[in-house]
């Protein structure tokens, strides 16, 4: 009777794993082969980490496009002390369908503490 137990807590153990290794499958690809929104995302901010040698701080806007995907992401670019006066910096960056970086460029620079007038939402 032991045994039965404990093959069937071994099969339980083994579906539930096989269950977790699905779902992060489902995180990486969509159903056709292409990536997910969220590894998209993941994707993009290390292709412009290594080509800049600037991490990311965050994406402030993303959505799909006829030809893959289009991001903008902020930028630290230079720390200063106090924080507030550190140097940020927007870039549009753009990807193919299967998320591969195909270009990038500034597209604005500010101080962290300071709201831009100039964007909606900005007052």
């Amino acid at each position: 009777m032991s045994n039965t137990k404990n093959t069937q807590e071994s099969q339980d153990s083994q579906e539930s794993q096989n269950s977790r290794n699905s779902s992060k499958t489902n995180d990486k690809q969509t159903a056709g082969g292409r990536p997910s929104p969220m590894e998209v995302l993941r994707q993009a901010r290390g292709q412009l980490a290594e080509l800049t040698g600037m991490e990311a701080e965050s994406v402030s806007s993303f959505e799909q496009t006829e030809e893959g995907w289009a991001l903008e992401v902020e930028v630290l670019e230079l720390e200063r002390v106090p924080d507030t006066m550190s140097l940020m910096a927007s870039y549009q960056v753009e990807l193919d369908a299967e998320g591969q970086l195909t270009g990038y460029r500034r597209v604005r620079r500010y101080e962290r503490g300071r709201s831009d007038a100039r964007r909606p939402g900005g007052r």
